[in-house]
């Protein structure tokens, strides 16, 4: 994972006629990881989104040295496919072999659930067959937002261990929650402190 970096520099978002932040500086290295905390509609999802790409920030620029992978509260896996199927048409589209499907589904438990149709499985097992696709990617840097929603005590160490393997390969992981989250000494980054000054008094 050489050359692995994500930095912002002075972003800003617009959404709808809104100012939902400003002035957001991140530098990430290899092995870095980042806490985006905040109560919900403050703008920690629009923030992964342009982290990723898939959103411009109004203001600022945003630098990205690695593939990068997102999950988030869209589940992105056909939902009448087997799960094991589903994952291994993303490991494809990624570049990624069988074996790192089954080292991710190994990863969050789902092994037993292989040959379940992804519309059977419960709401943490789906979020957990999220997290499986971000750690068959190969990509350094992975995206969360809100990753524990849904997760149980089990799956939320399963969580951790998973973060906390990829960022000692020198990967980077940006998470977005409103929850205690269990990542490595994680740059902790509080959307109130972006807040325009208005929203902010």
């Amino acid at each position: 994972m050489s050359r692995t970096g994500l930095r912002l520099s002075g972003v800003a978002c617009v959404r709808g006629g809104r100012l939902l932040f400003r002035g957001i500086d991140l530098a990430m290295e290899a092995g870095g990881s980042a806490l985006v905390k905040g109560p919900n509609g403050i703008g920690k999802s629009s923030l992964i989104r342009i982290c990723a790409g898939l959103l411009r920030a109004s203001v600022g620029t945003v630098e990205r040295h690695g593939k990068v992978t997102l999950t988030d509260e869209r589940l992105a896996l056909d939902m009448e496919q087997p799960l094991r199927a589903a994952l291994d048409f993303w490991a494809r589209l990624d570049g990624a072999g069988p074996q790192a499907v089954d080292a991710a589904m190994a990863a969050m438990a789902l092994a037993s659930l292989a040959q379940v149709p992804v519309r059977m499985l419960s709401t943490g097992q789906r979020k957990r067959a999220a997290l499986a696709r971000v750690i068959a990617s190969g990509a350094p840097i992975w995206l969360l937002d809100e990753p524990g929603n849904g997760l149980d005590d089990v799956a939320l160490s399963l969580l951790g261990d998973a973060v906390a393997g990829h960022l000692a390969k020198g990967g980077i992981v940006v998470a977005a929650s409103h929850q205690p989250l269990p990542l490595v000494t994680p740059v902790v980054m509080a959307m109130q402190d972006y807040l325009p000054t208005e929203e902010a008094a």
